[in-house]
């Protein structure tokens, strides 16, 4: 193998913390990917990879050369794809990360015309509520949702997505259906937090272009979006979320949309992706129809 099929098979190590399931994706023999490894430790010197029983992680060497790998192969794609046309001759494997809804009510649903357009790629799809490191895990992009930190990534904004106030017939029928946020303290908002270490309930919205808040009751936390729609769902309270996630909940009648005048401001939504001078053509690709196919959704 040459030093660019070297470096691609040390990538490969690096993004599943496994020799195995390295040499399986690649179809090559585990041995020859360890000792392919252990030939690029040689050259360069230096220790790339720290090995355990249980999994496989990047010295800080090794995180400096995985980072400079990155960029390497991704100006070599760009250069082997300057002059092709022809759609079929855009290949490779593209990792992303998004939302859970995002993934299931929208981009899983018409992900087959993206493949029958680029029929030699392949998509690894990772959808959780979690921050992932896009650097370190070895995302090609990530799609974020909410007001982003310096990190040092490069960002593309989408846009921002409507929101909406709903709960669950049940739930209203049990507690009646509030006209103004005052009246939230007799009503259950369910929580959401990352650390399920939430010190209370509030209600945000927008009154003109003043951000507001209003105290509610509630007994519930949850920390992912899937369990903050199911508690909706069981009647546990009224939540705020994106509206392309409660589209076919509303459509079906399990949520109805309340408090419509007092919506919450909507959420920044944007696409990450690592600081490189070049992009390869199919993440180009990917984002440019990512955008596209979220346009109907952005307020």
């Amino acid at each position: 193998m040459d030093k660019i099929q070297s470096m691609q098979v040390f990538v490969r190590v690096a993004e599943l913390n496994n020799f195995t399931r390295a040499a399986e994706s690649l179809g090559l023999p585990k041995g020859s990917v360890s000792r392919l490894v252990q030939q690029l430790e040689a050259r360069m010197s230096a220790r790339l990879l720290h090995r355990s029983t249980r999994r496989v992680q990047l010295t800080q060497d090794g995180q400096v050369f995985y980072e400079r790998c990155k960029e390497l192969l991704a100006n070599v794609e760009e250069l082997e794809s300057m002059f092709q046309s022809n759609p079929t001759t855009i290949s490779g494997k593209l990792r992303v990360d998004m939302p859970l809804t995002l993934a299931t009510q929208l981009v899983l649903p018409r992900l087959s015309e993206f493949l029958n357009r680029y029929p030699a790629l392949e998509i690894e799809l990772s959808s959780s509520d979690h921050r992932v490191d896009v650097v370190r895990e070895g995302f090609d992009c990530v799609i974020s949702i909410g007001q982003l930190k310096d990190s040092g990534l490069v960002a593309r904004s989408l846009g921002q997505l409507s929101m909406i106030n709903c709960a669950s017939p049940g739930y209203l029928q049990r507690y009646g259906t509030p006209d103004h946020p005052d009246q939230l303290t007799h009503h259950a908002m369910v929580n959401y937090d990352h650390t399920l270490r939430s010190r209370g309930n509030e209600f945000e919205y927008l009154e003109g272009k003043e951000l507001k808040r209003a105290k509610s009751g509630g007994a519930v936390t949850v920390n992912s979006t899937e369990t903050y729609t199911v508690a909706c769902l069981s009647g546990l309270g009224i939540i705020q979320a994106p509206r392309i996630g409660m589209q076919p909940y509303l459509a079906s009648g399990q949520l109805v949309p309340i408090l419509v005048p007092f919506l919450p401001p909507p959420m920044p939504v944007s696409l990450v992706y690592p600081h490189r001078r070049h992009l390869s053509r199919r993440v180009k690709i990917f984002m440019d129809w990512l955008a596209e196919i979220m346009q109907a959704y952005i307020a």
